[in-house]
């Protein structure tokens, strides 16, 4: 990916030295963290795969308010860290390309922060660790990362490369623009009204969706800006298929369930950051209204 030279975000914050900053109070929320790498907990912990996208590991209560948090300053990465400033310059990329479609649609897109943390950090929806991977909190609206998570990414899912690490913030931004757009909420509405497989298979169309926004995201990027190199998208297709809810049970040996299923299968997940990418259109990523996935 050629990334190096190019604007970065000033919306990253360096909690990685300690103290954490943006404290939350230990109150949960109804607006739930969100994030593909609750699979870290499938094979790092051993836990039984399917948590819903909007329920990591408990963390979340319904109905509840978003906690009061308490923000330190915030800090940016040091000038020569090579990742943070990989980090902070895919987050801009994402913040140029989502800026300007949400200006085109006559509306104003606000920029997510992104929190590089190390072990756990506080944010407004309760206890972040390391062990659930990338995530974004809707009630800060930070997209939350122990980069430690690159190395598992490649190490023990097997899905290398610095672009198939640029799609893991990308999906989470798009998480993001799933909760500017109301999509989140409209879901979150949902809980409790219908049965846990059918909330599950919303929560596929959802992640699905963030999916074909990274696509999308990267369809824009290269255009404007030339920033795929040859081999970018395998690595990308890769690891989408690499965190397929399937592929995550298979490779713990057990039965694999798809009605516990709350990510999309490894072809749905390449597909759709496949249909993102080849369209760069928001409208073909409607994943609730696809009759197929």
């Amino acid at each position: 990916m050629k990334w190096e030279g190019n604007r970065e975000s000033s919306n990253v914050e360096d909690r990685r030295s300690g103290g954490g900053g943006g404290g939350g109070l230990g109150g949960l929320i109804g607006g739930k963290s969100i994030g593909i790498g609750t699979i870290v907990v499938a094979l790092v912990g051993g836990m039984v795969f399917g948590i819903n996208p909007l329920t990591i590991l408990g963390m979340l209560t319904g109905g509840e308010s978003p906690a009061q948090v308490q923000q330190a300053p915030a800090q940016g990465p040091p000038a020569d860290d090579r990742m943070g400033k990989f980090v902070s310059t895919v987050l801009a990329d994402t913040e140029d390309v989502w800026k300007d479609i949400f200006t085109k649609g006559g509306s104003t897109y606000r920029e997510p922060q992104l929190v590089l943390f190390r072990g756990g950090t506080s944010t407004a929806c309760g206890q972040g660790q390391a062990a659930m991977g990338p995530f974004y909190c809707p009630a800060d609206q930070k997209v939350y990362i122990d980069l430690g998570f690159y190395e598992t990414l490649q190490k023990k899912l097997g899905a290398p490369g610095d672009f198939a690490q640029a799609y893991v913030i990308a999906h989470e931004v798009g998480h993001h623009v799933q909760h500017q757009l109301g999509i989140t909420g409209k879901m979150e509405q949902m809980r409790g009204r219908v049965s846990k497989a059918e909330y599950n298979g919303m929560s596929v169309r959802l992640e699905l969706q963030a999916d074909c926004f990274a696509g999308l995201w990267a369809h824009h990027a290269q255009r404007a800006r030339s920033v795929l190199e040859q081999g970018d998208v395998e690595e990308a297709m890769n690891a989408a298929a690499k965190i397929g809810d399937d592929a995550l049970q298979g490779s713990r040996g057990g039965a694999i369930v798809p009605e516990s299923f709350t990510h999309g299968t490894s072809a749905q997940r390449a597909r759709w950051f496949d249909t993102g990418l080849k369209t760069g259109s928001v409208k073909a990523c409607d994943t609730f209204s696809a009759k197929q996935l």
